[in-house]
């Protein structure tokens, strides 16, 4: 892996700030660019070893930096991430990649062209958890798979700027369309505004994919609790993977069976059995990812085609709310 100071995040608020504590601590953190005065005066006290500084196109300019970590509004995703890769730096962006899926294949024609990495911010595919349940779903453990659902519900952080479908959903797509291993061949979707004429609160989405597989996700900001679950339902068993349980529950597994009763379906309840995972935070795991892939030149698990695929469901769910 790279050591020397490598890395500038552009944006360093609400989620921003983990980021630059991520790359920090793992010594590669090179520069902090924001708009806010405050923000800069505030990291330039807590990171005194780091560059701090205002002007993008700038920071492009410097040869030191060759990673370049965007964590800024969704609308300015793609601008700000076509200038880093012709600038030639490797590229991560938050999550979605960009707001239109032509802008988001630019992106990657651009990065392949440049010999770049694009990478996209789909956390929860660096969770360990989860990724012992990808494990799982591909190796047949949980036999042939039946449906998915996922929940990613809470009160806040509400938006002015996007809806809940392009907020919350990107990570819920991105592992089903993980575990199922192939595109839905049918999207659709449906929204609630409440808070603001044109921007919904609350959004259920479904998929059908050429397998038989079928899912659903459901993601609200306007929830009076905390809910982050994904279930999977197997022919010999079914998943649950829930994050905001403790460490030592957040993937179970149930091994329910349905036996046949004189033609009568009749099921029969087992005990849960939890999943030993490594514990790990999961944005050290993707900020550990990004870095491999610039010292070895390989594409990451969340590449910019993965962010395409993400960007094609969340167009089509999109399109059914309008």
């Amino acid at each position: 892996m790279i050591k020397q100071k490598h890395i500038a995040v552009i944006g360093a608020g609400y989620w921003g700030k983990n980021l630059v504590r991520n790359y920090h601590e793992l010594g590669v953190l090179h520069s902090v660019c924001d708009t806010k005065e405050a923000t800069l005066t505030s990291f330039s006290k807590t990171y005194p070893d780091t560059n701090i500084c205002h002007n993008y196109e700038q920071l492009l300019a410097n040869k030191e930096i060759n990673g370049v970590v965007i964590s800024i509004p969704a609308e300015i995703h793609y601008s700000f991430a076509r200038q880093a890769l012709e600038a030639g730096k490797h590229v991560f962006v938050e999550k979605p990649l960009a707001l239109h899926l032509n802008q988001a294949e630019e992106l990657v024609r651009l990065a392949e062209e440049k010999h770049c990495i694009l990478m996209v911010g789909h956390l929860m595919q660096y969770h360990t958890a989860f990724q012992k349940l990808k494990q799982l779903v591909h190796s047949g453990a949980l036999g042939s798979i039946y449906y998915i659902y996922s929940n990613r519900l809470s009160l806040g952080k509400i938006r002015r700027e996007e809806n809940t479908l392009w907020s919350f959903a990107p990570h819920d797509i991105s592992m089903i369309l993980a575990l199922c291993n192939e595109e839905p061949v049918k999207v659709s979707a449906t929204g609630g505004n409440y808070l603001q004429k044109q921007i919904a609160d609350v959004t259920v989405t479904h998929m059908e994919f050429a397998s038989g597989i079928k899912a659903h996700i459901f993601v609200s900001w306007l929830h009076p609790f905390k809910e982050q679950k994904l279930v999977v339902v197997g022919k010999e068993k079914m998943a649950v993977f829930s994050d905001t349980e403790e460490w030592g529950k957040k993937l179970v597994l149930y091994s329910h069976a349905i036996t046949w009763n004189d033609g009568v379906p009749t099921p029969l309840k087992a005990e849960p059995e939890p999943v030993e995972v490594r514990q790990t935070e999961p944005l050290r795991n993707e900020c550990l990812q990004f870095l491999d892939c610039i010292a070895h030149e390989k594409q990451p698990v969340t590449d910019g085609h993965e962010g395409v695929r993400v960007l094609k469901v969340l167009a089509q769910a999109q399109k059914h709310i309008e």
